[in-house]
């Protein structure tokens, strides 16, 4: 599932290619809002928060969330699509442009006055102006015996981690992804490596991956093997591809596992 500095990147991309120009077709193709036309409305701004993002008119704001296959695409108006056209779920079209939606996990078109409600329940967006780490600090330790690795991921704590970037920041942190929040000897200094490694996938990137996905790999401070496995999930074993994505990642000696009286029962 795309994390939040690529949806970041997203915004920014469509950002550049709609925002000032007025849209003369609109094509919503999931049933819910096949009938809304917003033909004459002139983009005013795209934005991200977290993994969510938005597309704003004067009179509608446009939001999706990509899950895990859907991504944004942009062509020249007349230009040949590079996915099948039978995956597009949003079609925005300009004078000169279009923006295609494919395999998008969620569309609605929401009035202006009621995007709010499509957050208010996220925690701060690391990579939105109003980053609070205080906030995203008191969110994280109200769930004390929850595991580290998957609090990081609860989005109603802070908004725009997935899988790969929490076994990184726990990694540079030195914190085994199973240690209880209550039990990281620094939480304030995790949550602003969060916000450092977003920030810095979002503006430099790529990321290069230090532990993730990178099992039996040396690790690169000490060069003991990295170790891959699941974490509170109830991935099937069947399902190689969905562990891998879904695992966590870390050096056993970088960061020693917790004694499992230290664990969250």
């Amino acid at each position: 599932m795309p994390e939040g500095d690529k949806v970041f990147l997203t915004a920014a991309r469509l950002r550049r290619a709609l925002v000032g120009k007025t849209l003369v077709r609109s094509d919503f193709r999931v049933p819910r809002f096949a009938t809304v036309d917003l033909v004459g409305e002139p983009v005013e701004e795209v934005v991200s928060y977290g993994k969510h993002l938005f597309i704003r008119t004067p009179r509608a704001s446009i939001h999706t969330h990509l899950k895990m296959e859907g991504v944004w695409r942009t062509y020249c108006v007349g230009e040949r699509w590079t996915r099948p056209r039978v995956t597009a779920r949003v079609v925005l079209t300009t004078d000169d442009t279009e923006a295609v939606g494919f395999s998008l996990g969620f569309v609605r078109v929401l009035s202006r006055a009621e995007e709010h409600a499509a957050i208010e329940h996220l925690g701060p967006d690391l990579l939105g102006p109003n980053w609070d780490p205080a906030e995203a600090e008191r969110r994280l330790a109200s769930h004390p015996k929850q595991p580290i690795g998957l609090a990081l991921l609860d989005q109603r704590n802070l908004a725009g981690i997935g899988n790969i970037y929490r076994s990184e920041i726990c990694y540079l942190r030195r914190v085994h992804p199973a240690l209880p929040v209550e039990a990281v000897p620094d939480l304030s200094a995790l949550v602003n490596e969060s916000h450092r490694v977003l920030t810095k996938a979002a503006l430099e990137p790529p990321w290069r991956a230090l532990v993730y996905g990178r099992t039996r790999w040396p690790c690169p401070r000490c060069g003991t093997r990295v170790v891959g496995r699941p974490l509170g999930e109830t991935t099937p074993a069947s399902d190689r591809i969905a562990r891998q994505e879904r695992g966590i990642f870390f050096c056993p000696k970088c960061q020693p596992e917790p004694d499992p009286a230290a664990r969250a029962s």
